[in-house]
């Protein structure tokens, strides 16, 4: 399989993912969009873009502050996304925001379009991380500011779901978060760029799980590059599963299993 077909999949992949997910605002969402929303200093009349908007949590916070003379530009690759994002706009009677249903690795506005641009914890989905931060620096005016949410390496299951692969199958599962994944790594990424004034905020969204839904692995990854996953058959992929629950096993206590969410806020300005 070749790049770009293998980039269709991926894309094909995730669209699937998210349009299956018809609840997925909760507590943890809301806390991660309006973090975000508070470290950027919005004034009224200012223009938003709002990558992965998803549900429209963050384009909702920002459209509140910014009034009727500004405008938030909400874009995402879900349909099931977008039509709750609509609904929710419509109940809350805003009219100061637009959504565009598109690939946002693909998506282009004229330079200087935006006075601030928003990810939240979806930057890692998009499968050129550099090509959209230099495309994002040219659609902001200057002084405009970037902010996006991800998390650490650790974050989640992962490293234990690529510990147990390796073991089971000797593969070796490339690690989602991990171009995005330490606060070290993601400064660097955008002082290539040019970005100035940053700013990383960590925070800590973990909590202990039950252990049977620790266990909940369906076998499924996300990678926008390779899924070594896909070459195995079913009974290889049977291995790595058996191989992940008695890890897991191996780590609950009586609280439960550790479930970390390590979240990166990043906040940056183009002077």
């Amino acid at each position: 399989m070749n790049n770009s077909q293998y980039e269709k999949q991926y894309k094909q992949q995730v669209t699937d993912f998210f349009n299956q997910r018809t609840k997925y605002d909760d507590d943890f969402r809301f806390r991660l969009a309006l973090a975000l929303v508070d470290l950027v200093q919005l004034q009224k009349g200012q223009k938003i873009l709002d990558v992965a908007t998803g549900t429209g949590i963050v384009a909702m916070a920002a459209a509140e502050i910014i009034g009727n003379q500004g405008k938030v530009v909400g874009v995402d690759i879900s349909s099931t996304m977008l039509n709750q994002a609509r609904e929710k706009i419509e109940q809350a009677g805003l009219q100061n925001i637009e959504l565009i249903e598109a690939d946002a690795d693909y998506v282009n506005f004229e330079d200087k379009s935006f006075d601030a641009i928003f990810c939240s914890s979806a930057f890692v989905w998009l499968s050129d991380i550099p090509n959209n931060l230099q495309k994002w620096y040219r659609f902001l005016n200057k002084g405009g500011a970037l902010a996006f949410s991800c998390f650490s390496e650790t974050s989640f299951m992962t490293p234990i779901i690529i510990q147990a692969c390796e073991a089971a199958c000797g593969i070796s599962l490339p690690n989602i978060n991990a171009p995005l994944g330490t606060p070290e790594k993601c400064r660097d990424l955008l002082q290539k760029v040019g970005f100035q004034r940053i700013s990383i905020t960590t925070q800590q969204f973990g909590s202990y799980i039950s252990l049977n839904d620790a266990k909940s692995w369906n076998g499924n990854w996300f990678h926008p590059r390779s899924n070594p996953l896909k070459e195995l058959s079913q009974i290889e992929l049977k291995h790595c599963k058996a191989e992940y629950e008695a890890a897991i096993e191996n780590l609950a206590t009586d609280k439960g299993v550790w479930n970390d969410k390590t979240t990166f806020f990043v906040v940056a300005h183009k002077d």
